[in-house]
């Protein structure tokens, strides 16, 4: 099995603390920026960062609907971890300063991929469509965090 990786970024005008608190906050900002990719989405322990235990499901395509339950941590200043306990899925978001006033947003989902054929097209599509989702869920973090 070889491990996919989709990775996005996006330079948001806010300062670093507001876009990490922003993305840390799952009982009040995370739902609201979520894309309708995102379904059954619910806080089932904690709600502000390290501790929180959170569940949606993430439709990537018509077809595939991943069922997600993720612990999450905060290993380091600016960035948050999110694993999932029904795979082998792990999302970084790590948030760094990008001049006056603004932030650098980069999420990072890496999982181990399927063999074969399957496997060969999961690694050649999934990071693209994985990138759109998130791409446009910094874009809904951005327009939330400026306001």
């Amino acid at each position: 099995m070889a491990q996919v990786e989709a990775t996005t970024e996006r330079i948001i005008a806010a300062d670093p603390e507001a876009v990490f608190d922003a993305l840390a906050d799952y009982k009040d900002v995370r739902g609201k920026v979520l894309t309708p990719h995102f379904s059954e989405y619910e806080v089932r322990e904690g709600g502000d960062g390290e501790g929180t235990l959170v569940h949606w499901k993430l439709q990537a395509t018509s077809k595939r609907v991943r069922d997600c339950l993720l612990e999450v941590t905060e290993p380091t200043d600016g960035r948050l971890v999110e694993k999932d306990r029904n795979s082998s899925m792990v999302t970084t978001w790590t948030v760094t300063p990008a001049g006056e006033g603004k932030s650098k947003a980069v999420v990072t989902t890496v999982w181990d991929g399927a063999g074969g054929i399957g496997g060969f097209f999961e690694r050649t599509f999934a990071p693209k469509g994985l990138g759109r989702i998130y791409d446009e869920l910094l874009q809904n973090l951005a327009t939330e965090v400026e306001k």
